[in-house]
């Protein structure tokens, strides 16, 4: 084959590789109510695609929803095959924790600490055996007060740290809301609110919070 027929054959190929559909990236956003909602308009999945779609990825990806209310950690590991795994996901973005402390509170359930670590642990190993890339998120809140007087900080600051370890000793992905919720709310929430900054209720998202979580999705994703 000479230099010109090489060339062309070359140029077919380029052409013809142009015409077959790219695989699209499939995201897996895993958690409870949250994330459940996420997938509404106006939520934080929705706002994730139209910011892909913003920076000329929306191609690239397939963001999908895997969120149930008051699920908490082990919840997510008894329904990961169904929910995760059988769709082969390039990617599980890990969003839990809030109702494993939420719960105490409030119904007398929730996951003590020792268990939480280890069904977090499992859902970790079991996505790392099929290569998936895994992104952590921290619980954001349980009440918006800056000055540490919500009911259940201590506890979520606490889950949150089990996080962060895990992050660390995996050698994971980050997303640290539990962080950027605070820091948004030293700078705008100068009443000392307990919700409507960035949440509708102390736990659920409102436009802002639908935005800031969004935001620091997008930011781990591409």
């Amino acid at each position: 084959m000479n230099a010109f027929s090489m060339t062309i054959s070359a140029f077919l190929l380029l052409v013809m590789s142009s015409f077959i559909p790219q695989q699209k990236k499939k995201v897996i956003f895993f958690g409870d109510s949250i994330t459940q909602a996420g997938v509404k308009p106006g939520g934080y999945i929705v706002k994730v695609g139209e910011m892909a779609a913003k920076d000329g990825k929306g191609e690239q990806f397939d963001f999908i929803g895997a969120g149930i209310g008051g699920n908490k950690i082990y919840d997510l590991f008894l329904r990961m095959d169904d929910d995760v795994m059988s769709k082969n996901p390039d990617m599980v973005i890990i969003y839990i924790g809030v109702n494993d402390v939420w719960h105490k509170r409030t119904y007398g359930t929730g996951t003590d600490p020792d268990k939480f670590e280890k069904f977090y642990t499992a859902i970790i190993n079991k996505l790392k055996v099929k290569n998936i890339k895994i992104i952590l998120c921290t619980p954001a809140a349980i009440g918006e007060r800056t000055d540490f007087s919500n009911e259940l900080d201590g506890d979520l600051n606490s889950y949150s740290t089990i996080i962060r370890t895990l992050a660390a000793k995996n050698n994971l992905p980050l997303i640290d809301l539990r962080k950027a919720f605070l820091d948004y709310n030293l700078k705008s929430n100068k009443e000392n609110k307990e919700s409507g900054i960035l949440t509708t209720d102390r736990v659920h998202l409102n436009e802002a919070g639908n935005q800031l979580v969004a935001e620091e999705m997008w930011k781990a994703i591409r």
